[in-house]
């Protein structure tokens, strides 16, 4: 456990988790911590551990991974706008009776940022794990790959920030895996690479539309055909990455140390930066999140889904309390409504 989760408060969910698919006498390979968000709710720490296999993606791993996010994504409901804006989609608004899933029911501690981040000092994540995917039959080998992008495609779509903190190395499905997450927080430690076409296939977990999507296609051709690995300062120069921590070697500093160091100053960025998310109003910042991913423009009306949601914050209590903030300069103490 990184000592930087001494700030944060074990949930005690990890085990919840386990015992859906798995015997409680089995290790989590997923740890959950949560800190708290500023005025109101929390930040959840997604943090795979499976040092042996330098966190590649097994069954369990991907389990727990999808049950870890289907509880969050359960705090909250959809509902359809379409009589306010007659565009028929979907937008995110919180159950105000139930916070919390599988950890408990809890009005007000909502999770308001995610942040996915790794207990091993070496590697983000390596991908799937090939070896056990060797020993999969056909049919098998298509359960995992459905379930592997139901789980990344339910990620990339939860209403609130998600970040991705990577200190080391992120490979194959383990890029994919930072992919769908809004931000991704680098060390200057890191490496990523997407190198499927050497072992004889092509990204399959989302890396074909995701990383031309925010990088652009050139550039993300050139990154999948040759599969090379990329420096962290090259994944800040080609947008991969939002944030880079540079992490400088100490006198007499060995390596494991170094990566030791730089795994807690990316997650302390990556807390970081969803503190600053969280000092919005939260509706205000799903809202917002909602409005820049398109999912609501058309060509004819760009503009549909900024004006449906700026309709919908202007009427809410936070609102009301940033006026009356301003007006009495403090700063304003949101609740969510």
């Amino acid at each position: 456990m990184r000592a930087l989760f001494s700030l944060a408060r074990p949930t005690g969910v990890s085990s919840r988790y386990l015992q859906r698919a798995y015997s409680s006498q089995v290790p989590s390979l997923v740890k959950i911590h949560d800190i708290p968000a500023p005025s109101s709710g929390r930040i959840r720490i997604l943090s795979l551990s499976r040092p042996e296999a330098r966190n590649a993606i097994s069954r369990q791993l991907l389990q727990e991974l999808r049950n870890a996010v289907h509880d969050i994504d359960s705090e909250y409901e959809r509902v359809n706008p379409a009589a306010k804006t007659g565009l028929g989609a979907s937008v995110e608004v919180p159950q105000q009776q139930r916070f919390g899933g599988a950890a408990g029911v809890d009005a007000k501690a909502p999770t308001r940022a995610v942040i996915l981040a790794s207990e091993v000092d070496s590697c983000f994540c390596a991908g799937a794990d090939l070896k056990e995917r060797k020993g999969m039959s056909e049919s098998e080998t298509q359960d995992f790959l459905s379930n592997l992008r139901q789980t990344f495609a339910k990620l990339a779509d939860l209403p609130i920030p998600t970040i991705s903190a990577i200190s080391s190395l992120a490979l194959g499905g383990g890029l994919e895996l930072g992919l769908c997450t809004h931000f991704r927080v680098l060390a200057s430690t890191a490496q990523v690479a997407l190198p499927e076409t050497r072992l004889g296939i092509i990204p399959g977990a989302g890396g074909t539309y995701r990383l031309p999507a925010l990088i652009g296609v050139s550039r993300a051709r050139d990154l999948i055909l040759t599969g090379r690995r990329v420096s962290a300062a090259e994944a800040y120069f080609l947008g991969i990455a939002d944030r880079l921590v540079e992490v400088v070697p100490e006198d007499g500093e060995a390596q494991e140390q170094l990566m030791k160091r730089a795994g807690d100053e990316v997650l302390r960025e990556a807390i970081k930066l969803a503190g600053e998310i969280c000092a919005g109003a939260p509706t205000a910042v799903r809202s917002a999140l909602f409005a820049v991913s398109g999912k609501m423009t058309s060509p004819g009306n760009p503009a549909a889904a900024e004006n449906a949601m700026y309709d919908g914050v202007v009427k809410t209590e936070d609102r009301n309390e940033a006026l009356k903030a301003f007006a009495e300069k403090r700063k304003p103490i949101f609740t969510g409504r």
